[in-house]
């Protein structure tokens, strides 16, 4: 895989999840625990603001993976997201936790990206009934990454609360 295509995948990615990194930051601990939207009845805090920063930091983790049977994330979080049922992690992450996971998650991306090559780049995957090449299911990892950091800014902007709101290339 030329390195060029690697280079610009990881710039992009990079900067989506330094996105949600500003995003996770600038949460103030009073908006932490708000709900983005009216949680469903049967579920409440699932569109809490830290929850859909967990939610999208484990899919990312898992997708890196490249596979839900042998997925496991590091302590402290578990396979509740796995859960059919929308079962909720045993606690509230803290910010300073989902920050760690998204450094974690930043890396092994990095890493991912990285070590591509034509093979694994074509390898199939599977994710519930979605089966597709590695490199595509990176970018639909990249697409899950922005749109719910999407939601989260415009939460923070809704409760006036200032973002940054481009990130053009990963960090360094």
């Amino acid at each position: 895989m030329e390195e060029l295509y690697k280079a610009s995948l990881w710039q992009q990615f990079g900067a989506a999840i330094d996105m949600l990194d500003n995003a996770l930051r600038d949460c103030p601990e009073e908006h932490w625990q708000s709900s983005l939207w009216p949680p469903p009845e049967d579920a409440p805090g699932l569109s809490d603001f830290w929850y859909l920063g967990y939610h999208t930091l484990f899919w990312l983790d898992c997708y890196l993976h490249n596979s839900e049977e042998s997925f496991a994330p590091p302590p402290p979080y578990t396979l509740s997201e796995f859960d059919p049922a929308g079962l909720m992690p045993d606690r509230v992450y803290t910010k300073e936790e989902l920050r760690d996971y998204l450094q974690f998650c930043r890396q092994k991306c990095q890493n991912a990206i990285l070590a591509l090559n034509d093979e694994s780049a074509s390898r199939m995957t599977h994710f519930g009934t979605r089966q597709m090449p590695y490199y595509e299911l990176l970018l639909y990892s990249m697409r899950h990454v922005q749109d719910h950091t999407a939601q989260l800014n415009l939460f923070l902007g809704q409760q006036n609360i200032p973002v940054i709101s481009w990130v053009s290339k990963a960090k360094a």
